[in-house]
């Protein structure tokens, strides 16, 4: 054995090979030559004697895979520090002890109110103002709402409510079903703000948001009749304000989603069709009132597979609208809903233009504590004027993981069932009826 310098230089013609920071060479065998059997101090590395044609081959792998290991470490670095500073990031944060503290202190600063019965949960502070002038009542919460960390404020009308509410606060900004008395919560205002004044549409088939469903077509269909499907898309308030003091808030921004039908039972699961919808939309709400207005276009376009395998005539679905709905939220977890629109610069231009929807919802406000889990049910209908007014039929039931979240998004598995005109937006046409099951990701 030999003890080499870090910094003597490989002589041609030497038997033994010099290697600055080798930390590793879990690629040899013990039973090869050319295993190093330990790691000196930090200045040498100690190597067995290699024969000259064994050294060429080993000199080579090394300088090939320098860059990899340098690029590797590099990632590795960086991984470690994330992991570490992680922690640093989520601590400043701030919690709802903090929260709490805040929103008392500002109470007592600003209106010398001493209020006890403030709670914070999950970043929703729960305030009684059954007490107060309404004109202090939308001030308070405004002020509240701008606290960092805070998601939504709720106000409770009726004082008799703050033991229940002190028990018991909302489990996510809008619900506040669990207490008939609560006025609906204010959201944090700005640039960027957390949550939405519309609650998604659970039973629309193209509301945007994450999900993955299996669907099973009963009778004919188009394309096979084990499909899947899938959508990415979002909802997402750029800004929003207050309406003086009235408590009413606004918002704008941007909604746009993607979505795709897979024929399943095709070797390579063909994609059939896929839509995309863009939109600028506007939202609005007052108290449990709220209206959610946009302007989109949608396109529709088929997979390749499809169009090898098929004799079906491409259409060039294409076309602009505009759209609005109107919704009301009823106490203990109901919602109604109701609109329409129409579209504009369209293709083809026989489409007949207008549409009515409307529909109902239940989010429970009461949860299964041993899964943390709430029951759903919702019911979307669409009538198109271009089907005859006929009425295409959505509804989709199952449970709300509340435990498992992506970006504030709530885990949702639901089972589906739909009747009607088909949402697909090649296949306009065709009457389909199909059921299935779904993970979705809403708000």
């Amino acid at each position: 054995m030999k003890t080499i310098s870090n910094r003597e230089q490989m002589v041609p013609g030497k038997e033994i090979l010099s290697i600055a920071g080798l930390v590793s060479t879990s690629g040899l065998n013990d039973s090869h030559p050319g295993r190093m059997m330990q790691m000196g101090s930090p200045e040498s590395i100690m190597l067995q004697k290699i024969p000259g044609g064994n050294l060429r081959a080993l000199a080579w792998l090394f300088r090939l895979s320098g860059k990899k290991m340098t690029n590797a470490a590099r990632l590795l670095a960086i991984i470690t520090v994330a992991l570490f500073y992680t922690p640093a990031i989520n601590a400043a944060i701030p919690n709802d002890s903090y929260i709490a503290g805040y929103a008392a202190g500002v109470l007592k600063r600003d209106f010398k109110l001493d209020l006890p019965s403030l709670t914070v949960r999950d970043g929703v502070i729960t305030v009684p103002v059954g007490d107060l002038a309404a004109q202090d009542r939308t001030r308070i919460l405004q002020i509240l709402s701008e606290i960092p960390g805070v998601t939504a404020v709720v106000a409770l009308e009726n004082t008799n409510q703050q033991i229940l509410a002190a028990s018991s606060a909302p489990d996510e900004p809008g619900t506040t079903e669990s207490w008939p008395t609560a006025r609906s919560p204010v959201l944090p205002t700005g640039i960027l703000p957390t949550g939405h004044l519309f609650k998604p549409l659970l039973a629309d088939p193209r509301w945007a948001h994450f999900s993955a469903a299996y669907r099973n077509y009963i009778g004919e269909n188009i394309d096979g009749n084990n499909n899947g499907a899938v959508s990415f898309g979002e909802t997402i308030p750029f800004y929003r304000g207050n309406l003086g003091q009235s408590g009413m808030q606004w918002e704008t921004g941007l909604q746009a989603g993607v979505f795709s039908d897979f024929n399943l039972d095709a070797r390579s699961n063909d994609l059939i069709n896929t839509d995309f919808i863009a939109s600028v939309y506007s939202s609005v709400r007052a108290g449990r009132f709220s209206a959610f207005g946009r302007v989109f276009h949608q396109s529709s376009h088929l997979g390749d597979e499809f169009l090898l395998r098929t004799t079906l005539e491409r259409v060039n679905l294409s076309y602009e609208g505009a759209d609005l709905r109107l919704s009301y939220e009823l106490p203990y977890g109901i919602r109604v809903y109701g609109g329409g629109g129409g579209i504009f610069h369209k293709q083809p231009s026989t489409i007949k233009p207008w549409l009515i929807q409307y529909g109902i919802e239940f989010r429970s406000p009461w949860r299964i504590e041993f899964a943390a889990m709430r029951p759903i049910l919702a019911v979307d209908i669409k009538n198109h004027q271009q089907n005859n007014w006929n009425a295409d039929v959505s509804a989709r039931a199952g449970f709300q993981f509340d435990n498992f979240s992506a970006f504030g998004r709530k885990l949702q598995f639901l089972g589906e069932y739909f009747h009607g005109n088909s949402p697909t937006g090649q296949f306009y046409r065709e009457r389909v009826e199909y059921i299935g099951v779904g993970a979705h990701y809403h708000f």
